[in-house]
């Protein structure tokens, strides 16, 4: 999947790059860089980025909201391909139950939005972090947000194909899902953000339980 050029390059928001569980390296999402295109079935992490949602201000559950949303759906995308493809009753229940989750998650905040933003409009917002404002999110943007892949065909390497797509996923879930925590006001937010923690780190350690035991990885 090759994301097309940005209109303006100034409208290039800030993506945070998972260099670990503690420690995060700040890099562009541009039409260079290595963000832009979808990773192909070996290409490892090349995809875990997790949006800038900058300061705690009036907007700022508005920015999260926007954010998370397409990231839901981007593993909602992949659980409903492994419910397809994988044979292994274990990936296939895990998929069932991220795409319960996530669903719910996803419906619950289009409500919050549309009560807490009424007049936010329909375009998702992010942050410009080079101009310290908040700007419209590009459709490029957002199918960079939403971290999907294709997992490839239903052969013995599948499963390995989706924990690695899976894991990276739920790390960038988890971290913004932390900033949500030290800057949000929201109750309604932030137990959001903890369950959202609690859930895909309990799934991050199963899947590299899985990874170990099944292909030794």
């Amino acid at each position: 999947m090759q994301l097309p050029h940005l209109k303006n390059g100034f409208l290039a928001f800030t993506l945070v790059a998972i260099a670990s569980f503690s420690n995060v390296v700040l890099a562009s999402c541009s039409p260079t860089s290595s963000q832009s295109q979808a990773p192909n079935h070996h290409s490892g992490m090349n995809h875990n980025t997790t949006m800038d949602l900058g300061p705690a201000d009036a907007n700022y559950d508005l920015r999260f909201i926007d954010a998370m949303i397409p990231h839901h759906q981007g593993a909602v995308v992949m659980a409903k391909e492994a419910q397809q493809k994988s044979q292994r009753p274990e990936i296939k229940q895990l998929a069932e139950e991220i795409i319960k989750a996530q669903n719910q998650e996803i419906s619950q905040m289009q409500q919050w939005r549309t009560a807490w933003y009424p007049k936010a409009g329909d375009q998702p917002m992010a942050y410009n972090a080079h101009h310290g404002q908040m700007v419209e999110m590009s459709s490029a943007q957002m199918q960079a947000m939403m971290m999907n892949m294709d997992l490839g065909a239903a052969d013995q390497e599948f499963d390995l194909r989706f924990i690695k797509a899976m894991i990276p996923h739920h790390e960038a879930a988890v971290t913004m899902a932390k900033d949500v925590v030290k800057k949000s006001q929201r109750a309604e937010i932030k137990n959001l953000a903890q369950t959202i923690i609690k859930a895909q780190d309990a799934e991050i350690n199963q899947m590299q339980q899985w990874g170990t035991a099944w292909y030794n990885k």
